[in-house]
């Protein structure tokens, strides 16, 4: 494992721990949640009871707002209802799963330090 990989996976763990110290409910959160998190986040609404197609909406928007850093969405603006919109400009590379998962935790850890919230242990 190299030194790159190796501090991901340090901050990675850093960031469920404090999200689930934070947030959850018990136990660890998972990246589904956090992402659910920052689709609240964006959205800018607070939390409240969401419908199933709100939560996959507010899930929407976090990945198009973490995958904005890299170009591949461009925001739009908000609609009449205040959700925010966004628009591809350019279809991501083919990854494999595993290059998915390390391109969006890289990307929800540069969210959260971006944000300036000190998860680090």
């Amino acid at each position: 494992m190299n030194t790159e990989s190796s501090l991901l996976d340090t901050n990675w763990n850093d960031l469920i721990e404090y999200v689930s110290n934070h947030f959850g409910r018990e136990g660890k959160l998972d990246m589904q949640a956090i992402l659910f998190l920052i689709g609240i986040n964006e959205l800018g609404q607070g939390y409240r009871d969401f419908s199933k197609t709100e939560k996959l909406d507010l899930l929407h928007i976090a990945l198009c707002k973490l995958l904005s850093r890299y170009n591949y969405f461009e925001y739009l603006g908000r609609g009449s209802d205040g959700w925010p919109s966004w628009k591809s400009v350019h279809s991501a590379p083919k990854l494999t799963p595993s290059e998915q998962e390390l391109l969006l935790k890289e990307s929800i850890i540069i969210y959260f330090e971006t944000a300036q919230i000190d998860y680090k242990q």
